[in-house]
């Protein structure tokens, strides 16, 4: 009879705090939607990152230096072309060169960068190229450190960079 007694007890304190949960959720308290604790809460959590993939400073970078960078997954980052051997380097006829580090084996970029006719990869990744001229697209796939013409040199139009992909 001891057992049933308990069992009884520990079923009607768990059916009390049941009721006391749902009473407090029913009538908004604290921690529920719409109550003054609720908002308190909420403005004072900071907020959740979301990855858009928009490129960071991309506006400021188009002012700047008049090159746009729309997405990426951070693998492939504009550089200085003076700071290092290891880089992407574009020969492009409207810019000084531009260049691109690669911080991981894989990678991918969308851009608009015009007139590029020439490129030197990096190292350590194979880069392959989405580039456009006159509404057609054309695709390059360039092993690690090597010079290729593409674009305009291949074959005398004008084409711009929209994509770059690498892999190791």
């Amino acid at each position: 009879m001891k057992t049933r007694s308990a069992f009884v007890r520990i079923l009607g304190a768990a059916a009390t705090a049941g009721a006391l949960a749902w009473a407090v959720l029913a009538q908004g308290g604290p921690g529920t939607a719409g109550g003054p604790a609720a908002e308190t809460v909420a403005g004072s959590e900071p907020g959740y990152a979301v990855e858009d993939y928009n490129y960071p400073d991309a506006d400021k970078i188009l002012a700047e230096q008049n090159i746009v960078l729309k997405r990426g997954d951070g693998h492939i980052v504009l550089a200085d072309c003076a700071s290092g051997d290891n880089l992407l380097q574009f020969l492009a006829r409207e810019h000084e060169d531009v260049c691109f580090q690669v911080t991981a084996d894989e990678g991918f970029l969308t851009l608009e960068l015009p007139a590029v006719h020439g490129v030197k990869t990096d190292d350590s990744t194979n880069t392959h190229l989405e580039m456009t001229a006159e509404g057609d697209q054309v695709e390059y796939d360039i092993p690690a450190d090597t010079w290729k013409g593409v674009g305009e040199s291949v074959d005398g139009r004008e084409h711009v960079l929209v994509e770059i992909r690498v892999t190791n």
